[in-house]
């Protein structure tokens, strides 16, 4: 590093506040954002909230402050590596400098697939990976949420194949998916949706990136958020490889945004081919019910003429009722029409011998199609207790006969 120009003159005398107030404003205009990599040691936490830590590594340590709401994704432990952003001041009253930290990362791939395992396996133990919690999928969503950046590239790929799969209505959530606020924007997006019941299906997406970027996906606030929904989640975060957190809490895991889209719709050739196959199925099932139905005409059985007789014997007697019925309408009709024109002797007289020829025709016709007839060809009606007929001899015991001149009584 170059070596800066002296700020004061060899020869100045300062008061030690003085000096201490010219060091603090030399520091801090000189490191105003400084990034240190390191391992943290002796972690307090105030009651007023702030933390106070030491970042160090073999040949140095350096005093950190981190204030209250300053926003951390993860837990602070003892030896835990990091990445502190913020920027170098002293503390006039101790004579130390420090740095007053805005960010926080961790460091290194292995800190963080440490970390990443023991939060799945809490997470699980509560039960928020279990399938019994997933919710299918809906097969023809209207209208689609999406949580992520309206800038980036993931966003762009989900409308694009949606628009060449089977084009719907879709909302999107702007959040960002990247940094210390990316998580609680995340599950701000998913309990939007849940809290309007807007859309059938949420997709959470992001496209791909290292393993600390993706890791919002895998903050607390954004697994509880995915399984607490009401409303089907699908997780399209990173590529193929990547997995985080979200996606055992997610109903389902895509493997990017665009098959998060693919999965959620169907391909409108897909869906036309399922309409011909479902039409196959039923003219397939209508042909079978038909045959059915034509073989179960074909083995009905052709009644006995005893039945037969019988049968045709209680139609007689309704239409003999029925015949009893049209006849008293017709002779009332024929005396209204006699009172009609009773001023005209020739034609009623007339007209009551064709209704005379009428009423005698129909009393022909009722005494022909009695089954009184039947009986006097040698027919006989056999009758049980409850006066009802017997056609068969395994019917019941008779107890009486009916001829045609009268009714013998078995009983």
């Amino acid at each position: 590093m170059q070596k800066p120009e002296p700020a004061v003159k060899p020869d100045t005398i300062f008061s030690v506040t003085d000096a201490s107030a010219l060091l603090k404003g030399v520091v801090e205009t000189a490191f105003p954002r400084i990034k240190i990599r390191g391992e943290l040691s002796q972690i307090t936490r105030a009651t007023s909230g702030h933390m106070y830590m030491t970042i160090k590594d073999s040949g140095a340590a350096i005093s950190v402050i981190v204030w209250r709401g300053t926003p951390i994704s993860f837990k602070l432990e003892e030896g835990m590596e990091v990445v502190v952003t913020g920027k170098f001041t002293t503390y006039p009253a101790r004579s130390n400098y420090q740095i007053i930290v805005s960010e926080i990362e961790m460091a290194g791939v292995g800190a963080i697939l440490k970390m990443l395992e023991e939060r799945k396996q809490k997470l699980a133990a509560e039960g928020l990976f279990d399938t019994s919690r997933k919710k299918p999928l809906p097969r023809l969503p209207q209208t689609i949420g999406v949580v992520t950046s309206p800038t980036g590239a993931a966003f762009q790929d989900i409308q694009n194949r949606l628009r060449e799969r089977f084009p719907v209505r879709v909302l999107l959530y702007p959040a960002t998916v990247q940094g210390a606020t990316a998580a609680t924007e995340v599950a701000a997006g998913i309990e939007y949706f849940n809290k309007m019941r807007n859309v059938d299906v949420i997709i959470v997406a992001r496209g791909g990136g290292s393993l600390e970027d993706l890791l919002p996906f895998s903050e607390e606030v954004v697994v509880r958020a995915a399984a607490a929904s009401q409303i089907p989640l699908i997780s399209g975060v990173g590529h193929e490889p990547d997995w985080m957190l979200i996606d055992f809490a997610a109903d389902y895991r895509a493997p990017t945004p665009t098959g998060a889209a693919e999965a959620v719709v169907p391909t409108k050739l897909a869906l036309s081919q399922e309409l011909d196959n479902m039409w196959v199925r039923i003219s397939g099932n209508f042909m079978t019910r038909l045959n059915n139905a034509k073989q179960r005409i074909e083995s009905i059985d052709i009644k006995s003429p005893k039945q037969m007789v019988m049968e045709q014997a209680q139609r007689l007697d309704d239409l003999g009722r029925t015949l009893g019925i049209i006849i008293g309408a017709k002779l009332m009709s024929a005396h209204q029409k006699i009172d009609a024109i009773s001023g005209f002797p020739n034609i009623l007289q007339n007209r009551m011998g064709q209704l005379n020829q009428s009423v005698a025709h129909m009393g022909q016709m009722l005494q022909s199609l009695s089954y009184k007839n039947v009986l006097a060809r040698g027919y006989a009606i056999v009758r049980d207790k409850d006066n009802k007929i017997i056609s068969r001899a395994d019917d019941g015991r008779p107890a009486s006969i009916e001829f045609a001149d009268r009714v013998i009584d078995l009983t």
